[in-house]
């Protein structure tokens, strides 16, 4: 977190606005700590809480109440990028520049330092690399009018300003892209040589890791070897050996990438040629086995269709039998209803005669007596 020492001579010691900025500041201890231990959120509702104080300030315009107000954005800006919430952390950084930019131009011995720890805190917020290096761009007037009158102060916070760049560069650099991390490596060396104020071990070995990106670039490779031969006589008159010895070893491998690229060409080709050659054997055999299962569904096919006709043709002599077992079953009920008249027929005459025999036997009696 960032001390800000606050001068409060101006105000009465018994007035509600020194009690206010003197609360907020006591405050801002208690937030660091709570951020120590990493509880987040309630730094975060503290902060609010000391903001809402803020505003029963009688005087906006009052250089020690603005201090404390850029103080709280440091702090806000810091726990919404530790929540994650990268983009109030950027709205309140922008913020921030406003409030510190007028501090600055009223006093820069006091608030320069505090000017370039906010670039340093936005080289580590700010998701956006091109918006970073705009940020930059943008802030280096007043960065250059700070070192006309540079002390310890800005001198400390320019080096974690360059430390920073010089982070992102490396994460740009590993992540393939490598011209967007020669931009803030270029910044760092900057920054790290107005600290300085010339180019000593760090600036040189900076100045290496630039080189060595560029050596991956082949149109750069020239350019990297025209920037190690300038910073070799530095290195020399520092007398150090390994730096001189890792200029030395990324010189001749930039040469030797020169040198033969035309192996290093037909190697590539070589391995790029026997990689078409696998895929399209592969898309032989792919095709062959794609042909081969169309042929095996067809003959499949056709034999579920000869099946269905088998079945439909075995369906329709079942039907033809039913038909055939019903008529022969009709003719036999025919003929048992035809045999059981005849039946019906015969005892119905039997019974005529019996009865007709019965009357014969009757008059012949009757003609007797």
């Amino acid at each position: 977190m960032i001390n800000l020492p606050l001068n409060l001579d101006s105000l009465d010691r018994k007035s509600n606005d020194y009690r206010i900025l003197q609360e907020a500041d006591h405050s801002r201890s208690t937030i660091a700590s709570l951020v120590g231990e990493e509880r987040y959120m309630d730094a975060l509702e503290r902060t609010v809480n000391v903001m809402r104080e803020l505003r029963d300030f009688s005087d906006f315009n009052h250089q020690e109440f603005r201090a404390v107000f850029a103080a709280i954005l440091f702090d806000l800006a810091e726990i919404h990028f530790l929540l994650k919430d990268y983009r109030q952390s950027e709205k309140e950084l922008d913020t921030l520049f406003k409030v510190l930019g007028r501090l600055t131009k009223e006093d820069p011995e006091r608030y320069g330092e505090f000017h370039i720890l906010a670039m340093e805190l936005a080289a580590r917020i700010i998701r956006s690399r091109k918006k970073t290096i705009e940020m930059l761009v943008k802030q280096q007037i007043q960065t250059e009018a700070l070192y006309e009158k540079v002390n310890a102060g800005v001198a400390s916070a320019t080096e974690r300003l360059s430390e920073s760049l010089r982070k992102v560069g490396e994460l740009m650099a590993a992540s393939g892209a490598y011209k967007e991390a020669l931009k803030f490596y270029s910044e760092a060396i900057r920054f790290s040589k107005k600290r300085s104020g010339r180019v000593g071990r760090k600036e040189i070995r900076m100045t290496i890791e630039m080189a060595e990106v560029m050596s991956r670039v082949k149109n750069m490779r020239q350019r990297a070897k025209r920037l190690l031969a300038a910073v070799l006589p530095h290195a020399i008159a520092l007398e150090t050996i390994e730096l001189e010895e890792d200029i030395v070893a990324l010189l001749e491998m930039i040469d030797k990438f020169e040198e033969q690229p035309s192996k290093w060409k037909t190697f590539m080709q070589t391995l790029s040629q026997l990689g078409r050659n696998a895929d399209r054997e592969n898309e032989k055999q792919a095709r062959r086995a794609e042909k081969e299962a169309e042929k095996e569904a067809r003959r499949a096919e056709k034999e579920q269709r000869k099946a269905e006709k088998e079945a439909r043709r075995a369906e329709k002599e079942q039907r033809k039998a039913e038909k055939e077992a019903r008529k022969a079953e009709k003719k036999q009920l025919k003929a048992e209803k035809k045999q059981h008249h005849s039946e019906k027929e015969a005892e119905k005459a039997d019974k005529a005669e019996e009865k007709a025999l019965k009357e014969e036997k009757k008059v012949g009696k009757e003609g007797n007596k």
